[in-house]
């Protein structure tokens, strides 16, 4: 689950990192009430759940109150990178001093948390990555054993002199590379970014930029933090944010509401499976055969006649689908129990599509035998079942 900047600034505030002053206003009116109450020139950062927003013009900047209300009419309500823009965070503009890169993330597979450390902040560290790999400072953490203070104070002592990004900023604004005597400083943020990301279950903790204000302060000029969805439940302060996220789509919302495993796609062609490896592994052969999947939907293993049903249903009701490829194995999912939903849903619902379905293994012949009466064809193996769903689909297209 991603969090919202300001959410993200709140944990980490909680947890002792400096944060720059300000407010959420959801209107001109609130946020030129902050504005105000800040005393300050300020920064207006909409709040989405998507990254470039800045390029994509999600962040302005305003000298007083009133400058703060125009930036504001013009942000909220408005769509940015496909997000609609409903709340924004209006902050003091910080006086920077330098800029930095910090984050804690897991390496899944050294199965090991992993902090990153960056002169290079500001820009997107995927780019710094790209051009110049060797600008990042890492450490693997064991999680058991901790990340102390002295280890995050060799991880920043070990960050490049120079990087390639940083040649231009050393030319112009005399930053000084080595950190000097802000080693521990910026070691005690990597430190908390650890502790936070193993008290809140943390996927991801970023902060782009950490800044060195002209105080000399190390300030989270921005934050990003995702939770891992499986931990949630240790969460309650959460609340009901796991059912409807920001970034669904309107049909993934409903699909959470009806505790389906649903991710909308942009494609026409239905697909139901039990079990992710096996629901990725027909849309890459709906792909194959020049198709393009309109969702992933894992019913899940085990599922009952009532589960097929609601998850078929589900599907067929997008208007964009115009067929549904149903591709289940019968360990402990029954195929007569897969049969039974499939004709439940075809009987309830209006919204009739047309689906090929491939299924193997437990009560197998079973289930063929009640699709066949129901008049639907179950296909012997996934090829020819995704090469007739495509016919199918061209049959209903014309």
């Amino acid at each position: 689950m991603k969090l919202f900047e300001f959410e993200a600034k709140q944990i980490m505030r909680q947890c002792g990192l400096a944060t720059p002053r300000g407010g959420v206003a959801a209107s001109p009116a609130e946020a030129a009430a902050i504005a105000r109450e800040l005393g300050t020139p300020v920064a207006l950062k909409a709040q989405i759940l998507v990254a470039g927003r800045g390029k994509a013009g999600g962040i302005a900047f305003a000298d007083n109150p009133e400058a703060a209300g125009e930036v504001a009419a013009k942000l909220v309500g408005a769509t940015i990178k496909g997000c609609r823009v409903d709340k924004l965070l209006v902050e003091e503009k910080l006086n920077i001093a330098d800029q930095f890169y910090a984050s804690l993330t897991i390496d899944r597979q050294a199965r090991k948390y992993v902090a990153l450390a960056s002169a290079d902040g500001g820009v997107d560290i995927e780019q710094v990555a790209a051009e110049s790999a060797s600008a990042i400072a890492r450490h693997r953490i064991d999680p058991d054993a901790g990340f102390a203070q002295s280890e995050a104070e060799a991880l920043v002592g070990s960050i490049p002199k120079i990087s390639q990004h940083m040649l231009k900023s050393v030319h112009e604004k005399k930053v000084d590379p080595n950190l000097k005597g802000d080693v521990a400083a910026f070691a005690s943020a990597l430190a908390t970014l650890f502790r936070l990301a193993t008290e809140y279950d943390a996927e991801l903790v970023e902060i782009n930029p950490l800044v060195k204000v002209a105080s000399g302060e190390f300030v989270a000029a921005d934050a990003r933090i995702i939770l891992d969805d499986n931990a949630l439940f240790r969460h309650p302060e959460f609340g009901d944010r796991g059912l409807a996220r920001a970034d669904d789509t309107p049909k993934e919302a409903e699909a959470r509401k009806q505790d389906l495993t649903y991710v909308d796609l942009s494609g026409d062609i239905g697909i139901v499976g039990n079990g992710a490896g096996l629901v990725m592994a027909t849309m890459d052969l709906i792909r194959l055969h020049g198709g393009e999947p309109a969702n992933f939907l894992d019913i899940g293993g085990g599922a009952e006649a009532h589960v097929i049903s609601k998850g078929l249903t589900f599907v067929m009701s997008k208007p964009d689908v115009k067929a549904v490829l149903i591709n289940v194995l019968g360990g402990i999912t029954r195929c007569d129990e897969v049969a039974k939903g499939v004709i439940e849903a075809l009987n309830g619902t209006g919204a009739k599509k047309p689906i090929a379905v491939r299924m193997m293994g437990t009560n197998e012949q079973e289930g063929t035998e009640m699709l066949r009466h129901a008049g639907v064809t179950v296909y012997a193996d996934m090829e020819t079942a995704a090469d007739e769903i495509m016919k199918l689909k061209g049959r209903q297209a014309s």
